[in-house]
């Protein structure tokens, strides 16, 4: 059996039998060695696995930390952005649209590929340009403010889009007009939106005639999708 030397402050050296060692404190090493359980962390009877305080209050001041700084953002942008703003984009928040910032500068074999959200007549990309949308396209398919849209330049210079996100959409019936600009509207629900040209000539409309149309769900929108077209027979 083997001695166990302790050395001592003033050089002196001292033999304590191994046997003389706490059985309590071996056993307790051991078994928390084996185990894997750190000194932080305490165990209950029933097995739960507790957070040592230091930790919960570590957590604590990055949570209010993090809570600081949100507070500290959110007036930076109201400075920036006023509320007439929030309310114009409002219908592209609501789309859940995420811009690939990087889509811009991707090249595939079949052409550049662009993502971007319809404002009623075009597509605005993730660095604000606009992206003429054929009217034919918009009418044809019934594009609204807020549907996704993916963009695919050809390498011949052609514009190929594709809806890929429709927003969540609604449908209302108002009475066809047109302003002294010549561009035609639909008031209902004393609201005015406008409409392409394409489709009230699509579906041969005139004044007073009653237009199905469609608009976005949530938030308010310029521009609405005309649907179909209830002829005024008077």
């Amino acid at each position: 059996m083997s001695d166990t030397k302790i050395k001592q402050n003033d050089g002196d050296e001292i033999i304590i039998d191994d046997l003389e060692l706490s059985s309590d404190f071996s056993e307790n090493k051991i078994e928390d060695s084996d185990k894997g359980v750190s000194p932080e962390v305490e165990k209950s009877d029933d097995d739960s696995v507790a957070i040592s305080k230091s930790k919960l209050v570590l957590i604590k001041t990055i949570l209010s930390n993090l809570q600081t700084s949100n507070e500290q953002l959110l007036k930076l942008l109201s400075s920036t952005v006023s509320s007439e703003d929030e309310e114009r984009i409002s219908i592209a928040q609501n789309s859940d649209a995420v811009f690939n910032l990087n889509s811009e500068n991707t090249n595939h074999d079949d052409g550049r590929i662009i993502e971007g959200i319809f404002d009623g007549e075009n597509m605005i990309g993730p660095d604000g340009k606009q992206y003429s949308v054929p009217a034919n396209y918009a009418s044809k398919s019934k594009l609204i403010e807020g549907d996704s849209l993916k963009l695919t330049i050809t390498s011949k210079g052609t514009f190929v889009y594709k809806q890929i996100k429709p927003i969540d959409r609604r449908r209302v019936m108002g009475i066809l007009s047109q302003e002294t600009s010549g561009n035609y509207i639909v008031s209902a629900e004393d609201s005015k939106w406008h409409v392409l040209t394409a489709s009230v000539t699509y579906y041969k409309g005139q004044i007073g005639d009653e237009i199905v149309l469609i608009v976005p769900t949530n938030g308010k929108s310029k521009w609405g999708a005309v649907d179909n077209i209830v002829k005024n027979v008077n």
